[in-house]
């Protein structure tokens, strides 16, 4: 017994071929968009941080510097990414992936 695939015709190999390369294809492009849906959360999540910590009183013990925001805005990055990475993040990203592939839609 031989290699299955050296058993099967040239015609048979092109399409073994074609069709795993389409399966690829759209695992690769599952796999994009699955990450642009994280992103998209990822950014959500931060403009929502950014907008919170607008909130809070800027009196304190320490001044308000330049080197502050920027820390503060590297942590709110950080932890947006960090929530959204963290198993299906919020659910957002979820939603908005069944929504463009059309998952949730009922099949009659």
């Amino acid at each position: 017994m031989g290699n299955i695939s050296t058993n099967l015709s040239p015609e048979l190999k092109a399409t073994a071929a074609t069709t795993t390369g389409q399966s690829t294809e759209a695992a690769a492009k599952e796999k994009k968009l699955k990450k642009a849906c994280a992103d998209f959360e990822s950014m959500l999540v931060y403009q929502l941080l950014k907008t919170m910590r607008q909130t809070v009183p800027k009196d304190g013990l320490l001044k308000s510097s330049q080197g502050r925001q920027t820390y503060e805005m590297m942590l709110d990055q950080k932890l947006a990414t960090e929530l959204t990475n963290k198993g299906e993040g919020l659910g957002l990203q979820t939603m908005i992936y069944k929504q463009l592939t059309g998952a949730n839609l009922k099949k009659d």
